[in-house]
């Protein structure tokens, strides 16, 4: 059975004042669904939102933050709806675990997401994807766009699928954050290992003052890059100098209402010169 959490719910409280930022997208003239989708050994929970009545439209893959399938990512796949997209969020933790289960961030890391393997990740997105193209997507134009953990996600995916373009915000990108110390079985790489091995072209929105992605990783990973053996697919950077981590997160005190839209376009633009 699809687990559905709440629509009211969030990954956290709500503070006064992030209160004041929560965008709310409204669903008109879309067709919205929850579904189970097929995967590997078990079903994978998603949001689905797309224009109404309009087919076939270029697919963009929604992968969350550690807080995985909650409002705040279902309203982003409602605003790429209204772009012109069919946007697929999926629940990329079901089968270990639900985030809300966890009041604390460490805990949430340690003790769930540090036991999801990238190789199932890979083959639930492989899932998604050929789902989504089963059911009005465009298999030529396919983007994937993820946030903090699902910006890792996102790396990882560029590696392992050729697809039109990919934007990762303030994407993990190697071991340095405190408290991960995966398991390399569950986790043998990290994008920074996988510069040389990128199949899409990849937009990376970081922010200038982000602990947790610090912009000294950023210049690691831009070093990796350009220490390629064989020229790859595009990589371009966007660094936003007064932001923090999770600066497009409305619900969050880290929200950047000066930043977020700025980074939005560059992202939409990105992916309409990639095709998508």
């Amino acid at each position: 059975m699809t687990r559905v959490k709440p629509l009211e719910r969030y990954p956290r409280p709500v503070s006064a004042t992030a209160a004041k930022t929560v965008i709310h997208t409204s669903p008109a003239g879309l067709a919205t669904a929850r579904v189970a989708i097929p995967g590997r050994g078990h079903d994978v929970p998603a949001y689905v939102a797309r224009p109404e009545g309009a087919g076939p439209l270029p697919v963009v893959l929604v992968l969350s933050e550690v807080f995985g399938l909650h409002p705040y990512v279902e309203d982003v796949a409602r605003r790429f709806a209204h772009a012109g997209y069919l946007a697929v969020v999926a629940d990329l933790m079901a089968p270990q675990g639900d985030p809300d289960d966890f009041a604390d961030v460490d805990r949430l890391v340690t003790d769930l997401l540090q036991h999801i393997p990238d190789e199932q990740v890979m083959a639930d997105l492989d899932a998604v994807l050929d789902w989504a193209t089963a059911n009005g997507g465009d298999a030529g134009r396919v983007a994937v766009n993820g946030f903090s953990w699902g910006g890792r996600w996102t790396w990882l995916f560029a590696a392992h699928r050729q697809v039109a373009a990919a934007v990762s915000w303030y994407g993990v990108l190697d071991d340095s954050v405190s408290n991960l110390q995966p398991d390399r079985a569950l986790f043998p790489h990290h994008p920074i290992d996988l510069a040389g091995a990128l199949r899409t072209p990849v937009l990376g929105l970081y922010a200038g003052k982000d602990e947790v992605v610090p912009v000294a990783t950023v210049d690691a990973m831009r070093s990796a890059l350009a220490a390629r053996a064989v020229p790859g697919p595009e990589v371009e950077f966007a660094v936003f100098p007064d932001a923090v981590h999770g600066f497009f997160a409305d619900y969050r005190d880290e929200f950047s209402p000066a930043d977020a839209p700025v980074a939005w376009a560059r992202a939409l633009r990105w992916l309409r010169e990639h095709g998508v």
